[in-house]
């Protein structure tokens, strides 16, 4: 999958609705109680850290808030966005800083990471608007992965979640998606679409909405789903 395409291309998506907001102060539901300025302000730091992570090889960068004025907002994303497509257009196999030792310590590790998140913060603030955009199913399969592969292990290693009492079984209607989370045989089935479950399981969509399907035991399985599984 080519990562660096995708994330370029989400990120001028992203950067489309900076440039046609009309009003900074709109809520973004999925994000608490940001506001759409907040969330720009979010994916452009996200931007400026990983392009530290990258040259600097370290992970503290802290920069200031972005400007609220409407235009000059418009141009500090576009160049935070710059900054991170040219950082991350260098050999994926480069060295960089990354939060975990789980997975290899490269651009390439970012080049996915920083697509996923895109991606995801683009649906924000497209659903914020009112009409989210389509997460490509091959992509979202790919999430799926990711949660299991990173950030489900992450959240239990740094004490913010609970190892799941059971084993929750999702399966992925559109591309044919299985993963298996927590121990023994699973007592419950997840089904939907790759972009359904990756939602749900980055809690953008609830374990009871009607695009989900479920078998077995649900409160069981609903309770592996709260874990919480992402940060």
């Amino acid at each position: 999958m080519d990562f660096l395409t995708i994330l370029r291309e989400r990120l001028d998506e992203f950067g489309s609705l900076v440039t046609g907001a009309t009003d900074l102060a709109t809520p973004v539901p999925s994000c608490g109680d940001w506001s759409f300025y907040d969330l720009v302000d979010h994916v452009g730091q996200g931007n400026l850290w990983v392009v530290t992570a990258v040259r600097e090889l370290r992970g503290d960068h802290h920069g200031p808030p972005a400007p609220k004025d409407a235009a000059a907002l418009r141009a500090w994303y576009e160049d935070t966005a710059e900054a991170l497509v040219t950082a991350l257009s260098a050999d994926p196999d480069q060295e960089a800083w990354t939060f975990t030792r789980s997975m290899p310590r490269t651009v390439g590790f970012w080049r996915r990471r920083r697509a996923h998140e895109t991606v995801m913060h683009l649906w924000d603030a497209t659903a914020a608007l009112g009409s989210a955009t389509p997460i490509d199913p091959a992509f979202a399969t790919d999430g799926i992965a990711e949660v299991f592969e990173l950030f489900a292990p992450r959240m239990i290693q740094r004490g913010l979640a609970t190892e799941p009492a059971v084993a929750l079984r999702i399966h992925t209607t559109d591309t044919g998606g299985d993963w298996t989370y927590g121990p023994g045989t699973p007592v419950a089935e997840l089904a939907g679409t790759a972009a359904d479950v990756l939602l749900t399981l980055w809690a953008r969509k609830q374990a009871d909405d009607p695009a989900l399907t479920w078998s077995g035991d649900r409160a069981a399985g609903a309770a592996v789903l709260s874990g919480p599984l992402v940060p």
